[in-house]
């Protein structure tokens, strides 16, 4: 059954096949909003969208397209139906299937949103009520995240930055291996506790 929920000034749609919108993550839509005030033109692209309140929040008021990507094809049902009930969906695209493989080569973005999945395996127990697909981040929570970054490292544009939205500060220092920042592609530059997560902003070094 559809549920509807008010995510900042939108309402949103979803049922659960779905993850039910977390307040507390607007604040991911507000940071990528006073990024995009500075950032080059161009696209925004969320990654993991889920029914895409995060991006289309972020986007709301800045007149840019937004590209959505989510492997569950229900979510991107979902992600449509809002962009078009929040008066987007000429700016919103949707795009179903693994992260790798639907945007092309020679894509960039000015900004990247990801909202993976960043529950550790062992507790996702905790969490009866939510899809497990849509929390199960692998054994330390890190599995998509990563493959968030490997997106970000290849389309991130000059200039640009992401807001990656992972479970804790500890998660975070344990991304700081990865090798685009190891190598210095790419900066992490800003670490926020949330109330129930941690956002990270990477920017291109």
């Amino acid at each position: 059954m559809t549920e509807h929920l008010t995510f900042g000034s939108l309402t949103i749609a979803f049922d659960d096949r779905v993850l039910r919108p977390r307040e507390w993550t607007a604040a991911q839509s507000e940071w990528a909003a006073e990024l995009m005030t500075t950032a080059p033109g161009g696209a925004v692209l969320e990654l993991c969208s889920g029914a895409g309140h995060i991006g289309l929040l972020a986007v709301a008021s800045s007149g840019r397209r937004l590209v959505c990507v989510d492997a569950n094809g229900v979510a991107c049902d979902y992600a449509r139906a809002n962009a078009l009930s929040a008066g987007l969906a000429h700016l919103v695209e949707v795009r179903e299937g693994r992260l790798e493989e639907v945007v092309g080569d020679d894509e960039t973005f000015p900004v990247i949103i990801a909202d993976p999945p960043w529950v550790p395996r062992a507790q996702t127990g905790r969490f009866p009520e939510d899809p497990l697909t849509a929390i199960d981040g692998g054994d330390d929570g890190l599995d998509v995240a990563r493959a968030c970054l490997a997106v970000v490292d290849a389309h991130l544009a000059p200039g640009g930055s992401a807001v990656l939205q992972i479970g804790t500060p500890e998660q975070a220092d344990l991304l700081r291996g990865e090798p685009c920042f190891a190598e210095g592609r790419l900066a992490m530059v800003e670490v926020r506790q949330e109330e129930r997560g941690a956002l990270v902003r990477i920017d291109r070094a």
